[in-house]
């Protein structure tokens, strides 16, 4: 396991780390797109949708991603699509996450269908459009929610359970713990710090999401990472409860030592439009 783990994340990184850096844009473009199309193919899986019903949409959301790109939407237009993606994915934490797998398994498959393929859209187009800002303002959002992810692990696996015995969700995740949580925040916390601190050693990069918070947010820029970081265990939450509502472990078997596409970018989903937002005032 750990060595298709390994040699899976070398050719990701192989083909991701060039997109990233390529004068070229559409490298990028098409990379993600790909990678959007298969998680729309898995989402499709995790609907209820019929094999042909999950590839036509699929296929679908790339097309109009391309299109979407070939108009090349100023970014000052697009701050309501953002407020737009943060309130869906608030109501689907408060509504779905509280409601439970059963009764998510309940709404109409096509409706499911329809609203994951509408957020994996803008979710998209918000990773291209964080591109745009500078490759280190992607990178830190990026950096944010792998650094939370792992942070949340360790402090989990460390302290949870000991000061806070109600766990975080434990019908649909029953690993994560408040302490985890909390252990998530101070890691961002402490790498924004430090990426703070890189980007005034570097004045000619584009700023990071960390310092575009802290000059726009000034003393709230605590919270307001506290949010992406809140942002980033519902996207998590949500991927767990859309899965066992399905009855799978895994989103797909396309990343081998994995699982999917979904599941190593859930929680960077809800992040992206909301941390695009949130620099938009």
């Amino acid at each position: 396991m750990l060595r298709q783990r390994v040699i899976t994340a070398a050719l990701l990184l192989a083909i991701l780390l060039p997109a990233l850096f390529a004068a070229d844009p559409l490298y990028f473009v098409l990379c993600t797109v790909v990678l959007m199309v298969a998680a729309a193919w898995e989402w499709g899986r995790l609907s209820e949708q019929a094999p042909a019903v999950s590839l036509f949409g699929a296929a679908g959301l790339g097309a109009v991603c391309m299109g979407v790109w070939l108009l090349q939407m100023n970014s000052e237009h697009l701050v309501v699509v953002w407020l737009g993606a943060a309130l869906a994915w608030s109501a689907l934490a408060v509504g779905v996450l509280y409601a439970g797998a059963t009764r998510w398994a309940m709404v109409p498959p096509g409706l499911r269908y329809a609203g994951g393929l509408a957020l994996l859209l803008v979710s998209w187009l918000a990773l291209v459009h964080s591109k745009q800002l500078g490759t280190n303002f992607l990178l830190s959002v990026m950096a944010l929610v792998w650094v939370s992810d792992i942070s949340a692990y360790f402090a989990g696996r460390a302290f949870g359970g000991r000061w806070i015995a109600r766990k975080l969700a434990v019908t649909i995740s029953p690993g994560k713990t408040w302490e985890g949580v909390a252990g998530a925040v101070l890691g961002v916390g402490l790498v924004a710090a430090l990426w703070s601190y890189a980007d005034s050693q570097t004045p000619s990069m584009s700023l990071s999401i960390f310092s575009l918070v802290a000059e726009q947010w000034g003393a709230m820029g605590a919270l307001v990472l506290g949010l992406l970081v809140a942002a980033g265990v519902v996207g998590d939450l949500l991927e767990s409860l859309f899965k066992r509502a399905a009855g799978v472990k895994d989103s797909s078997g396309l990343l081998p030592g994995h699982g999917g596409v979904l599941d190593r970018i859930d929680a960077l989903l809800p992040v992206l439009p909301l941390a695009l937002w949130l620099v938009s005032r």
